[in-house]
């Protein structure tokens, strides 16, 4: 999961207090960002949009932005993916940061913490911001109840399936799955194949590129860490789910499985698109990969089942915000442009421009209400399940705690250890953790 991924290398990049070098034009030499010859303020904004249609997109915000009065400018500056949060902080270390910077949500506690991030409250409280985001989004934006950032766009975990394979399967395609044990069935009787060699498979729960951690997640409806550092990684709930994993993963066997999910790194080649999948999880993004290589499939959006019937289904999300770098030497006029930049209506044509779930409520509905096809049905979907959707923002009494059960977790799944040890090793580990950082 790429953003999963980047939350790891932005935690990496935190705790290591990274240094590296500042983007050319943002030295000392800049003046500090001091007022230009017209007398309006620079401030500087990165980001990683450089591709259409999100670079597209921001230029437009930012020239009706700087058209909209005459005291800023704001000059916006790419950054590769990854290496904006590189210099990021080795800018902030300097003291001469961007003034804004768009940064992963689930660490913007920590940036908190580690004094990376200006202190927005204030300015927040004023402007009410708070009513215009989901409470999960403005809580991931906080350290101590103070905000260190304004949510940007976010996402969510769906089920895509398809709608023919269904039929074949004598199932009915407008009563997708809604618990485990219904996906479980819907799956088997989706899979098709020719001797031993599986030609189609309904339903494998890794496939997609989710991990064990979002299934846990689904289970339990939480993070192993809450905010008081009181660890719940080994319940009884998390041994069935990895049992169940498991039980997935010896029916197909490693060598079928393995060759599918070769096949779903080569785009045209995905065995969702070449209908050999049936059901997949996906964000709501996926709806436009779909328009580009499998425009001919019938599909529906459901939400992640539920463990069992008259459970509430739990799914999981990340997201960004935009923040002010601590040092910031134009803190209001940069926390101004985010204002403008996480309003209304820029979240709404950032949505219908970029597909991306935006973090502004009102925003996202209206998006929804404007598109059309099955993109409508994907990203109405979306919005709709954001009520079930939870982060998982890093607990800053154990920033490190990926490093502590992600083998664990792959231990189990690889047959090395039952989920009974694993699940008992990686509470006391994280207990461990927590104990120490509490010091």
């Amino acid at each position: 999961m790429k953003r999963i991924a980047a939350l790891m290398l932005v935690l990496l990049m935190i705790l290591a207090g990274c240094g590296g070098l500042v983007p050319k034009g943002n030295d000392s030499s800049d003046k500090n960002n001091a007022e230009k010859a017209d007398g309006k303020t620079e401030i500087k904004f990165w980001s990683f949009w450089g591709s259409d249609p999100r670079k597209a997109t921001i230029n437009k915000i930012i020239d009706d932005y700087n058209k909209s009065q005459d005291k800023v400018t704001v000059k916006y500056t790419y950054l590769p993916w990854g290496d904006i949060w590189t210099k990021n902080l080795a800018a902030v270390a300097a003291g001469n940061p961007a003034d804004v910077v768009i940064n992963d949500i689930n660490s913007t506690a920590l940036r908190g913490l580690k004094n990376q991030a200006e202190d927005l409250t204030d300015l927040a409280e004023k402007d009410q911001l708070e009513g215009k985001f989901s409470k999960e989004l403005w809580q991931a934006s906080q350290h101590e109840g103070k905000v260190y950032g304004i949510p940007f766009n976010t996402d969510t975990r769906v089920l895509f399936y398809n709608k023919k394979m269904m039929k074949e399967a004598g199932l009915n395609p407008d009563q997708p799955p809604a618990t485990w044990d219904e996906i479980k069935k819907y799956g088997q009787l989706m899979d098709k194949k020719k001797g031993n060699t599986y030609e189609n498979i309904g339903f494998y729960p890794f496939f997609g590129g989710i991990g064990a951690d979002i299934w846990l997640t689904n289970a339990n409806h939480k993070n192993y860490i809450d905010e008081n550092g009181k660890v719940s990684i080994d319940t009884q709930e998390n041994i069935n789910t990895m049992n169940w994993l498991k039980k997935y993963q010896d029916q197909y066997g490693t060598d079928t499985l393995q060759k599918f999910q070769a096949k779903f790194d080569s785009q045209q080649g995905n065995p969702f698109f070449t209908e050999n999948v049936g059901m997949i999880i996906k964000d709501q993004s996926f709806a436009t990969q779909l328009d580009d290589f499998a425009k001919d499939i019938d599909y529906g959006v459901a939400p992640l089942p539920a463990v069992k019937e008259g459970e509430e289904p739990t799914s999981w999300g990340g997201g960004f915000v935009a923040e002010v770098p601590k040092g910031s030497k134009h803190k209001e006029a940069a926390y101004d442009f985010i204002k403008f930049l996480t309003n209304e209506k820029n979240q709404q044509l950032w949505a219908e421009e970029t597909f991306d779930l935006v973090a502004n409520e009102k925003a996202a509905q209206a998006a929804g209400e404007n598109l059309s096809g099955n993109k409508k049905v994907a990203y109405q979907a979306a919005v709709d399940n954001m009520k079930q959707t939870i982060l998982t923002p890093v607990p800053v009494t154990a920033p490190e705690y990926f490093n502590l059960v992600n083998p664990q977790l792959d231990a189990i799944m690889r047959g090395k250890k039952s989920p009974e040890d694993g699940l008992k090793k990686a509470q006391e580990d994280l207990e461990k953790l927590v104990e120490q950082n509490k010091k």
